[in-house]
């Protein structure tokens, strides 16, 4: 095909494919264990599937409108005021969304203009940063203090500025799987007082947080809840990440933004999902249970790699490990990784591309939210390592 003699002007000219497609294209060339990227490898309920092949039966195949259901959208608000005691305008301010990552492009697009700064935490997933640079923001990037990954207060206040647009949270967090503190919340709250600055904040894992910690929504601190952006995920919650739907929660003047920016992006999510997905949330223990589901999953790889000489600290959240092999090999993560795929038949993430500088620490990211046999058998592939 000729092509146009002035072509298009890359937003991203320096963007690298994802490690998510290069690890997973690496375990189906090998036809390793898949404990790259965050998809389980079990079945769904079989009773979300019932409800989602009833409301195709039940004639729900057309457009859904702009904003989601309303029934669906009363259901997130209800949950939303008994988890964390925010209460939320179902007609407002909550919005169905194709993922939460179409939840959080979006809200980047409607908030971001060329020059504001937007700070991310690192190590951080992978689409915030192009996608902040993509609307001509300038991401200003903040390393978390390892190896617990807790925020530097000192850094973040350096960081502030007049030119500060929004601040990106995401707890529990991925990759390292740990979760912000009611006391981080509130320090936080306390330096956003009387500033302009926003936040968006990526709770995708909420009910997957372990060991007695609980999860800290921005939703529960009222001096973040009046600028923020949530964006949550039903997908990761119900083991569904191919239906791809969310939402975004927000204050009316922030949603009315992100709406302009959605009817244009998407308009709609699919409307069998959503009936689907109204009827499941009638039941809490479909959301309440999942910590202790994945946690058990999370015990049993642990026990399962306890004889290997990786180290570890247990996740606090996510369902997301961190192996270290810092004394088995000085490769570099991305080399030991597709050496792990290649030779040995086990595929997972290398942490330094997520991190400011590429710094490596010699990590790697599994995801337990996997069969038990799976976990047993990357246990015995990682113990002969």
């Amino acid at each position: 095909m000729k092509l146009l003699k002035t072509p298009i002007a890359s937003k991203l000219p320096d963007l690298e494919p994802s490690i998510f497609d290069v690890m997973n294209r690496v375990a189906v060339e090998t036809g390793a264990l898949n404990l790259a990227q965050g998809f389980p490898d079990f079945g769904v309920d079989p009773e979300l599937i019932r409800l989602h092949s009833q409301a195709l039966s039940d004639g729900h195949n057309q457009y859904a409108p702009l904003a989601g259901i309303f029934s669906l959208r009363e259901a997130i608000v209800e949950k939303t005021e008994s988890l964390y005691g925010a209460a939320y305008n179902p007609e407002s301010e909550v919005t169905i969304t194709a993922g939460a990552t179409q939840a959080l492009f979006t809200a980047i697009a409607a908030s971001i203009r060329p020059g504001d700064e937007v700070i991310i935490f690192k190590p951080a997933y992978d689409h915030y940063e192009p996608s902040v640079r993509a609307h001509g923001g300038v991401p200003v990037l903040l390393q978390l203090d390892g190896p617990e990954f807790h925020i530097d207060w000192v850094a973040l206040d350096l960081a502030l500025s007049e030119r500060t647009k929004m601040v990106i949270l995401n707890t529990p967090h991925n990759p390292t799987g740990t979760v912000l503190s009611e006391a981080d919340m509130k320090k936080l709250e306390r330096r956003l007082s009387g500033t302009n600055i926003l936040v968006l904040s990526d709770e995708v894992y909420e009910h997957l947080v372990y060991d007695g910690h609980s999860h800290q929504s921005v939703a529960r601190f009222p001096g973040l809840r009046e600028r923020a952006f949530i964006c949550a995920s039903f997908g990761k919650t119900f083991h569904i990440t191919g239906w791809k739907t969310g939402y975004c929660l927000a204050p009316e003047p922030l949603m009315r933004e992100f709406r302009k920016i959605h009817e244009f992006a998407i308009f709609c999510v699919s409307h069998p999902a959503q009936r689907a997905l109204k009827t499941y949330l009638e039941k809490p223990e479909h959301y309440l249970e999942l910590g202790d589901f994945m946690q058990r999953k999370r015990d049993l790889f642990l026990q399962a790699v306890s004889g290997s000489r990786f180290e570890f600290t247990p996740a606090a959240g996510t369902y997301f490990q961190l192996l270290s092999y810092g004394n088995l090999s000085n490769a570099p993560d991305r080399e030991f990784a597709e050496t792990l795929a290649r030779e040995h038949g086990l595929a997972s993430i290398p942490i330094s591309v997520f991190n400011l500088d590429r710094q490596d620490h010699r990590q790697l990211r599994f995801c337990f939210a996997k069969k038990d046999d799976t976990l047993k058998r990357a246990g015995e592939i990682l113990n002969g390592i």
